[in-house]
């Protein structure tokens, strides 16, 4: 099933985005409802009832998002996320039954940008769609990157690391890249264009797009856990992105690095 693009209802200075979403649901009554409410919104919304029709898909096309059931028969939603981090930059928001917080916490741990939690109203699920799209780039922005001069363009060194802000790139010493998933990064640009302040895990959340509350929480501790394994030399004793122990996080920078 696909849903062909439709005039978003979003209006005023917002640019309506004509974002490709797959959605990958064994349910199909529950898949049609949400390719066709989300397909009514402005988005181009293809559908997969397995792991396996997803993949063939996902081989065919590029997609901005994917809102992946966990609980699938054969393969399951996680595996599936795990290879399509492996294999491409694309938003990934899980849909688990009410209950089932390890699995949360799991798809955080993997990379997940959002969850959403069954029975979902489709109100919901348009809300935690539009604020991870905020946050995805276009499938073919590495490219167009490339072809930009330097000139004008968000940069910030610390150590042996280049951020480009906004190519979405982080390298290494000798230019290597860091492999860096897209919610890795979004944490890593909110610390460094607020370097030498002290953040909050609610000012965190609400930084990329989440509602402050328990979950979103460990959702924010377990990416600063990923991002400090990729950027510190030894991410028990961090030289960069330090532990304010009661009161959050600060991101250590000094003065002159950034660009």
């Amino acid at each position: 099933m696909f849903i062909p693009n439709l005039l978003s209802a979003e209006s005023g200075s917002e640019r309506i985005v004509r974002a490709r979403i797959v959605i990958v649901e064994d349910e199909p009554d529950l898949r049609d409802a949400v390719a066709e409410y989300l397909g009514a919104s402005g988005y181009d919304v293809a559908t997969a009832e397995s792991a396996a029709a997803a993949r063939d898909l996902l081989e065919a096309q590029s997609f901005h998002l994917a809102i992946l059931d966990i609980a699938m028969p054969g393969e399951d939603g996680l595996s599936l996320g795990r290879w399509m981090r492996s294999k491409m930059p694309i938003g990934i928001i899980y849909a688990t039954a009410a209950g089932t917080a390890l699995d949360r916490i799991v798809g955080l741990e993997l990379g997940a940008d959002d969850y959403i939690v069954k029975p979902y109203e489709l109100r919901e699920v348009l809300a935690r769609v539009r604020s991870v799209l905020r946050r995805v780039p276009e499938p073919t922005e590495p490219q167009k990157a490339k072809a930009e001069t330097s000139g004008g363009r968000r940069s910030v060194s610390f150590g042996a690391f280049h951020a480009d802000l906004d190519g979405r790139l982080v390298t290494g010493a000798n230019g290597a890249v860091i492999d860096m998933a897209k919610s890795e990064f979004d944490v890593l640009e909110v610390f460094l264009t607020r370097a030498n302040r002290l953040l909050t895990r609610a000012a965190i959340s609400e930084a990329i797009g989440f509602v402050e509350d328990a979950e979103s929480s460990r959702a924010v501790d377990i990416r600063i856990m990923r991002l400090r394994k990729k950027i510190e030399a030894d991410p028990a004793n961090p030289k960069f992105l330090r532990t304010v122990r009661g009161e959050g996080y600060i991101f250590s920078l000094p003065a002159g690095e950034n660009n």
